[in-house]
């Protein structure tokens, strides 16, 4: 059977991360630590992570004319993805600030500059490629506009719209409607649902919150915990690797690509966050972003 096409709507940033033993509180400067610039942006993260997983990838995004759009198209290019649909902006590239202390926390700030400049008008232009591919994964370090607007043009289409709705922001109601799946942390899925989430069965009860909104299914990642999905019936619980983090970035967004992989391989829920957790659980291993997502030959499941 062929694979699906996995279509990433979505952010690209350079991330500049500094490794400290502690964060700094409002008004400190904390001194020592290691310095490491990579590409990331959690669309691009997405992107990398379905393609090194197997995945049939095409990319679109926005960035700058500039130094970093131009080696981030480069490194997109050498990692197999079609990048036919990547545009550019008059804005600067992506950037996005990244600390991490000696207990593998963060803490991010991201400068959107070109990612902020993907409009209708792109959406629209890219038309084609959103109504022929399998799979559509979004995030929200895009304009919300923009989303909705490609969400529903491949809801229509007949593809299968997936959401990892990071970072959490106000959205409208209709997009929940267009959502085959949601893929919110706890966090977050308190935010959409209203309704405290602290452990698995809370999890379960807000997700027939979003359900009544419009979504299909859901995947609630944990964290170190794991993953619960919400189809309709029982809740499955898929338990995390147990393994020794130095830092959590990107891994969320290796979640995402590992499991539209393997659904677009015609794979169960159950069995993509299976695979998805095993590949972010190698993720948290290793520094960075994009140069922390793991190969498809590193995962024995």
């Amino acid at each position: 059977m062929s694979k699906k096409t996995i279509l990433v709507v979505g952010s690209s940033n350079t991330d500049m991360t500094a490794k400290t033993k502690n964060l700094p509180r409002p008004g400190e400067t904390v001194l020592g630590g290691v310095f490491t610039m990579g590409a990331g942006g959690k669309g691009a993260n997405q992107a990398v992570a379905a393609q090194r997983l197997g995945g049939n990838v095409q990319f679109i995004c926005k960035v700058g004319r500039d130094m970093f759009g131009d080696n981030a198209v480069k490194q997109y290019e050498a990692e197999g993805l079609d990048t036919s649909g990547i545009l550019r902006s008059e804005l600067p590239s992506g950037v996005a600030l990244i600390y991490v202390d000696e207990h593998a926390e963060n803490c991010i700030v991201v400068a959107s500059g070109a990612n902020g400049d993907l409009n209708e008008a792109d959406i629209e232009a890219s038309r084609g490629a959103l109504e022929h591919c399998g799979i559509l994964l979004l995030q929200l370090e895009s304009p919300i506009p923009s989303v909705l607007k490609a969400a529903k043009i491949a809801h229509e289409a007949g593809a299968m719209v997936v959401l990892n709705p990071a970072p959490a922001c106000e959205l409208p109601e209709e997009l929940f409607r267009y959502i085959d799946l949601f893929i919110p942390n706890e966090t977050e899925l308190s935010t959409f649902s209203g309704l405290p989430v602290e452990d698995a069965a809370s999890a379960e009860i807000a997700a027939a919150v979003m359900q009544g909104k419009g979504v299909g299914k859901l995947i609630v990642t944990m964290g170190s915990k794991g993953a619960l999905i919400c189809e309709g019936g029982p809740a499955i619980f898929v338990p995390a690797h147990k393994v020794k983090a130095v830092d959590t970035t990107a891994a969320g967004d290796t979640f995402c690509g590992a499991l539209c992989v393997a659904i677009s391989e015609g794979k169960s829920l159950k069995e993509a966050a299976e695979f998805a957790c095993a590949a972010s659980a190698l993720t948290v291993q290793k520094m960075g972003a994009q140069n922390s997502i793991p190969f498809r030959k590193d995962i024995n499941i």
